[in-house]
């Protein structure tokens, strides 16, 4: 198939058109929002929190509420390893790639391009374009990341020691939590204890079957219901404070900062360029085996605007403050349109039969 086809093909397929439609829209009419007055600057704070603390756990926790897959129960173990990997690979390469930046300014870039906002940002995008198998590895990438941005991030940012308390943030998460309940429930399914229930199949037939007591969506579907509609809250919530976000920033401080711009080149096309690439060979020759949605998820979440949690350190501790805001305004707007652009690339090497 011709280059050209590819492309018709993928720009044609209605589903992938959607997700990222529905992505780039919600945020400007959360950008128009907040333009008009119609959220208050109270407004983009509410709607996050209520998605890092609310709806990424449940859409997280829900993700697990299906049959064991051996394929994927390896393709997610190859995630979590690569989801440590990436990090420690990306701690040495910020060390080249800002070796001309000294002091502050060197550490805030390093920090914030290494570590994305891929709760908040990643998850919502990877749950519309790849469904739930998307959810299930972004969550377990996740794992490594927080280990790292709690304690590494905060070691370098306050210039301390890592402090126990810093250990509640990383285990006590609510996505953490979940998401760990819900990986030990998908795993170790086969070993609990079950109860008769009866479901309707795919095709809408009822049929009997055992269940494991801690399968919400078998057991207690009301639960898994209710967990259901909160989840879907995540995506078109995270978007609209995005865009609320965006619409209260001071552009022309942002725009006019040639470091910022450089960060941006760094975060958005050579860490997701690098990751992409690495993790196509891991996985060709057979060390960490990952399929398109692996592969699609991690380069999405290294493609996404750095973290809150970085940006509120270096704020915190009065490290180049005013450029760690302007790097979140900017790398916002440039991941809105580096990432769909990602996800055609892996449209692409998908059709391709690269990954």
């Amino acid at each position: 198939m011709s280059i050209g086809k590819i492309l018709i093909s993928t720009f044609t397929n209605m589903n992938f058109i959607s997700a990222i439609a529905s992505t780039i829209g919600i945020i400007l009419i959360g950008y128009i929002c907040r333009r008009k007055g119609i959220f208050n600057e109270y407004a983009s704070k509410v709607l996050s929190k209520t998605v890092l603390k609310l709806a990424i756990p449940c859409l997280a926790f829900n993700a697990f509420m299906k049959d064991l897959n051996t394929a994927q129960l390896n393709q997610s173990m190859s995630v979590l390893v690569w989801g440590f990997l990436v990090y420690i690979l990306f701690i040495l390469f910020t060390r080249v790639s800002y070796r001309k930046f000294q002091g502050d300014r060197q550490l805030v870039l390093r920090m914030l391009t290494i570590f994305g906002s891929t709760t908040f940002f990643g998850i919502p995008i990877v749950s519309a374009v790849y469904g739930s198998d998307g959810i299930i590895y972004a969550n377990i990438f996740n794992i490594g990341y927080r280990v790292f941005l709690y304690s590494y991030c905060y070691i370098m940012m306050s210039g301390l020691k890592f402090k126990k308390e810093n250990l509640k943030q990383i285990f006590l998460n609510p996505t953490i939590l979940f998401t760990i309940a819900g990986l030990l429930i998908w795993i170790f399914q086969s070993y609990l204890p079950t109860i008769t229930v009866e479901v309707v199949n795919k095709t809408g037939k009822a049929i009997v079957r055992q269940a494991p007591i801690l399968r919400t969506d078998l057991v207690l579907p009301p639960l898994y219901k209710i967990m259901g509609y909160l989840g879907g809250l995540s995506s078109p919530l995270a978007w609209l404070s995005i865009g609320a976000t965006l619409g209260a920033a001071k552009i022309d401080e942002a725009v006019t900062d040639r470091h910022v711009w450089y960060y941006s080149f760094n975060k958005m096309l050579l860490v997701p360029v690098i990751s992409l690439v690495i993790a196509i060979i891991l996985s060709s020759i057979g060390v960490m085996p990952m399929d398109y949605a692996a592969i699609g998820t991690t380069v999405v979440m290294m493609a996404t605007p750095p973290a809150a949690v970085a940006v509120s350190y270096a704020i915190g501790f009065d490290k180049e403050n005013k450029l760690a805001s302007n790097c979140s305004f900017i790398g916002t707007l440039v991941s809105t349109i580096a990432i769909p652009l990602w996800l055609v690339v892996i449209q692409v090497l998908q059709t391709v039969g690269i990954i």
